[in-house]
Parts: C-alpha cells; structure tokens; sequence
C-alpha cells in the first residue's frame, strides 16, 4: 500500500516542527524508562530477589504496556491522539513517583513498573499515530524512523541520568527526580502540537478494541510477528545491560573497565539510533523483505558472542556488545514504517494496538526468561549462564530469519546464468 497522501495545510517546515516536537516529547517522556534496569543489581541485593524475580520486576513494566495498549491505541482511531498522550504522561509520572515512595520489594516495584508501562502504551505509539495523522507524503517513512529511533535517545538519556544521579542520591530520590521528565512531555505536546481539526467521520463507528480482521490485511501480520522476535531481543538486552556490563567488568582479566556501566549503556544506545534510520533508508531502496532477515539473522547470531564475550576483556566485551545492538537496531524502523505503510489509516491505530501488544508482550516475557535461563545455568557469578541467557535472547529472530533467507538461496541457485 501507497504511504498516505500529504494532509492539506502541512507546509513542510509546520511538518518539521510536528516532528521535532514529537520526537522531543517522546524523549522527555521516557526518562523514566530505564530506571529500574539502571538499578536492578542493587536493588536485586538489597530485596535478595532471584534473578527470576529482578528480572520480573523489569518485565512488569512491559506487561503494563501490553495490559493498556488494545485500549489506548485503538482509542486512536476514535478520538484525537494528542489526549490520550498527554493522559498518559501524568500515568507515567504517577509510577515512577510511587516507586520512590512505596516500592519494598518484588510486588510492590512490579506494581509501579506495570503503571509506568501503561503510560508507555499511551505515549509511544499513540505518539506516532499523533504524528502520521498530521504529517503525511513520500517523507512520511523517514520521519516514522525518526521518531522510532528517538526511542533510543530516551533510552540512553534516562540510562545516563539514573547513573549521574545514582552517584549523588539514594534511589528513591532518583526516580522521585525522573517523574519530572513525563510531565515535561505533557506541557511540550499541549503546547506545540494543535489538537486535531476534526473528528474522521468514520471514528465514531470504530471499534473500541481492535478487531482481529486487520492481521488479514497484507503484510500486517508478518510486521507483527516480526516485531515481536525484535521486541523479544531488544527489550531483554536492554533489561539486563548494566547487569551484564557490571559482571564483565568484575571478572574481565584486562584490568579497570573504561568507562562506566550505565554510561558504556547509554552510549551502546545511541548506536541504535543512526543503525535504526541507515536500516530503513536501505529498506526503502533495496525492500524490506531482503533487508529485514538479514538484520534478524545476524543479531541472532551476534547474541551469542556478546553473551560469551566477557572472558575476554572489557573492550571486547563492549564492542561485541555495541555490533549486537546495532544488529538488534538495524530493522526496528525499517519494521515500524512497513506496518505505517501497510495499514490503511482508518484502521492504522487497530494495526498499532496487535503491533505493540505482540512486540511489548514479548518485552514482558523476555527479561524474565533471561533470568530464569541465568538461575538455571549456574546464576549471577556464572560466565556460561549469562552465555546461554544472552542466547536465549536472539533464538526468535534467527527462526524467522532463516526461512526467507533460505529461500533467497534456493532463488539464487536456480536463477539461470547471465
């Protein structure tokens, strides 16, 4: 399907301020989002948790987000965008403040990661339905990568101030600090992005939950699934980073570490941010059916040297870490803006709700099965169960991976000589 037409009265520098001002909103929002990863060994000491339950805690917020997102993307398609953002900024704020204040132990942190997760479900997707509702044409695809890969800026951001605050404050404080960043969101996007100018006659008739007829759509269930496999990598690497960095660094044989866990995070990061936007302008050109597979297939195999890595050095550690996480990174876009293109607009925020729900509900279950992987294969002190944890990771995206690359071969081998 045809990217959508320019929406009329969209100049294109009122189409870049729409944009700048989303993506920036989307990073003001998230400063809450990797608090707890920032903190989790800590934390996972001073409560004596299992890895099986630290990593819960980190996987309650994806379960929030999966919990929220049927209702709050498909509302999308009913109502303007821009009220259910703002709603769930003050959602994402409220979780992060009572995390300070109340949070003791496994249920109650997992409870308020759950509530900083529906507040995600209300912001980053209904965020990119705000966006291509007001910002349309053949751009539309590189402005959906530029607002995927601000993902990532959020994500290092929050990873960086969770650290530097970390140095001076008890925890408490600074995820107390941190609910200022959501806030911040609400007032950026009521002030610079108009309300919609009218209600699409057809929004009335929408469906208050999506409806599954939209995975028969063409190529919406593949992008689904898909997602999900990346999701599945993504969320439970970015769980388990610091964790990880902070074992590699206490048994690298090479001496002090470099630099520090949540600033060598942070940084790995923002890799993702130009691998995101390179993955899609090379989709764009060559397809997303050749460029996808092969992103997956090599961050699935990438999984497993960076989990092995930490018996070499620390710099091998975090360059074997930072090539995983551009491999990881190298199809998010170019996922994200094939669904766009996929599903029509009076139905796009029912194709974004089965979208987020698969992808975050595999966010959810993926940090909890690294830790379990980590408890069985020997726990927290063992290089070969964080091996086999970080394998676990990218097993999804090799399965999918293989089958359209095999029939790429199988195309090649047949193709009569030129």
């Amino acid at each position: 399907m045809k990217i959508a037409p320019s929406l009329p009265g969209k100049a294109p520098e009122a189409a870049g301020r729409i944009v700048a001002g989303m993506c920036l909103a989307e990073v003001f929002s998230m400063t809450g989002f990797a608090a707890y990863p920032a903190f989790l060994a800590p934390l996972r000491d001073l409560w004596r948790l299992s890895n099986a339950e630290a990593g819960f805690i980190g996987g309650a917020f994806f379960a929030g987000y999966m919990t929220a997102v049927f209702f709050l993307s498909a509302a999308t398609d009913r109502i303007d965008a821009r009220r259910v953002y703002v709603g769930s900024c003050l959602l994402s704020a409220a979780g992060l403040a009572g995390f300070a204040a109340l949070a003791t132990g496994a249920a109650s942190a997992a409870f308020f990661q759950m509530l900083g997760g529906v507040g995600l479900a209300g912001t980053y997707m209904p965020g990119l339905k705000a966006l291509t509702d007001r910002v349309g044409g053949p751009r539309q695809s590189r402005y959906v990568s530029f607002y995927t890969s601000a993902f990532g800026i959020g994500t290092s951001l929050s990873l960086l101030l969770a650290g530097w605050l970390g140095r001076l404050l008890a925890w408490p404080a600074v995820f107390a600090l941190l609910a200022a960043g959501p806030l911040a969101a609400a007032g950026l996007v009521l002030k610079a992005i108009a309300p919609a100018a009218a209600t699409p006659p057809a929004a009335g008739k929408a469906a208050l939950l999506p409806r599954p007829a939209v995975l028969r759509l063409p190529g919406v269930a593949s992008f689904v699934l898909r997602y999900a496999a990346h999701c599945w990598e993504l969320f439970g690497l970015r769980s388990w980073m610091v964790a990880f960095l902070l074992f590699g660094y206490g048994v690298s044989p090479a001496g002090p570490a470099p630099m520090g866990a949540t600033e060598a995070a942070a940084l790995i990061n923002l890799l993702g941010i130009p691998a995101s936007i390179l993955g899609n302008e090379t989709a764009m050109r060559v397809g997303r059916g050749r460029v996808i597979p092969i992103a997956m297939a090599a961050s699935g195999a990438l999984a497993w040297a960076a989990g092995f890595s930490p018996c070499l050095s620390a710099g091998a550690m975090l360059a074997a870490l930072a090539l995983h996480y551009i491999a990881v990174m190298s199809d998010s876009a170019a996922l994200t803006a094939g669904l766009i293109e996929a599903a029509p607009a009076p139905v796009r925020g029912a194709a974004m709700a089965f979208y987020s729900f698969a992808g975050f509900g595999a966010g959810f279950l993926a940090p909890v099965a690294f830790g379990a992987v980590l408890d069985l294969a020997g726990g927290k002190e063992a290089a070969r169960a964080w091996g086999l944890a970080f394998g676990s990771l990218g097993a999804g995206c090799l399965l999918l991976a293989i089958p359209p690359l095999a029939a790429a071969c199988r195309r090649l081998r047949a193709a009569p000589p030129s």
